[in-house]
């Protein structure tokens, strides 16, 4: 009788252990909010991302992404991440300003028309790096690695053919964001439109704005020329970027380990995702224009000249938009270094 007791004991104790260890390795939810579309370019990537952190993971974090603002609005999602209402979240540059205004600075016009390798030379360095650790501290936030590329915006219309900046004038011009672009826009004389991107098909379709400044991936994963978009200017007004970024209290439950990992596959997975999106781009175009989109791409010096047209406005510009000296300072230096 005692060593069926004990034998019971044994087993009981055995399993306790078990239910401990398994309870110890409980996978660590991570709710993701996008507001793109299944389709967009930036929600497929990330899609992949969280794919390969579970399966790296062994199944330690265990990602969910809500894609089409199903959580929240990019708009709304810093909040939502330092509130707990979501662990992981990949924004715009455009739609931290608010929290970080020298985020802006990409759309000053010394960036007007530039190319990617020039925005990485930014984003990639040392004012980046100062950019990112200032988010994290005032939104109390973790950005795992460096930034997503999206890609240059342009400006797409549905009424009147752009073959210049002067054909702006007088149209309402929808913009994603940012107090430079609303700016250019008034300096181009159109008139500035804030919608939040969920909710731009229906209101394109709807008349509510003429043109807007976005860029093809973009249009292009939500058939933009089925609301009426007609022709695009190819002037990259300004290039998008999304930061990768996870709530502070979320990084503070992960282990040592955990932590490097979510870096490490960001790490490893960016340059791929950067190439990605400049093939979306580029089969975004494409698809425009087999819908009977019509580009028009003006030359490097047109853009030149146009970038050179309101570089007098620009110390102004970053006063109003509270943008500190020193990180014009310092991208201006970075963007002339050879």
């Amino acid at each position: 009788m005692k060593t069926i007791t004990k034998l019971f004991a044994s087993i009981t104790l055995t399993l306790s252990c078990l239910g401990a260890g398994q309870a110890g390795a409980e996978a660590i939810k991570m709710r993701v909010s996008l507001d793109t579309s299944p389709t967009h370019f930036r929600t497929k990537a990330i899609d992949q991302y969280l794919k390969a952190l579970k399966e790296r993971s062994k199944g330690q974090i265990e990602p969910e992404m809500y894609h089409s603002a199903q959580l929240f609005r990019d708009r709304d999602v810093l909040k939502a991440l330092r509130q707990g209402g979501v662990e992981m979240a990949v924004p715009g540059t455009w739609q931290l300003a608010n929290v970080e205004p020298n985020l802006d600075v990409f759309q000053l016009p010394m960036f007007y028309g530039l190319s990617v390798d020039a925005i990485h030379k930014v984003s990639d360095g040392e004012v980046g790096r100062m950019l990112t650790q200032s988010l994290e501290k005032k939104a109390g936030v973790k950005a795992i690695g460096n930034w997503i590329d999206l890609g240059p915006a342009n400006t797409f219309s549905t009424t009147r053919p752009i073959n210049g900046y002067t054909d702006l004038a007088g149209l309402k011009i929808r913009t994603p964001g940012g107090k430079g672009l609303i700016a250019r826009v008034k300096q181009f004389g159109g008139v500035s439109n804030m919608t939040a991107w969920p909710d731009v098909p229906l209101a394109l379709s709807q008349g509510n704005f003429d043109a807007l400044v976005s860029t093809s991936e973009s249009l292009a994963s939500v058939k933009l020329w089925d609301s009426g978009v007609k022709y695009a200017f190819e002037d990259n007004q300004f290039f998008g970027q999304y930061i990768p970024l996870v709530s502070q209290a979320f990084w503070n439950k992960l282990k040592p380990e955990q932590r490097k990992l979510m870096q490490d596959v960001w790490a490893e997975m960016l340059p791929s995702m950067r190439n990605e999106a400049v093939r979306a781009q580029a089969q975004a175009k494409t698809t425009m224009i087999s819908h009977g989109v019509r580009f028009v791409t003006p030359k490097p010096e047109v853009l030149a000249e146009i970038r050179s047209k309101f570089m007098p406005t620009q110390d102004q510009l970053a006063k109003d938009m509270n943008i500190d000296p020193v990180i014009v300072q310092k991208t201006s230096a970075a963007l002339a270094a050879k």
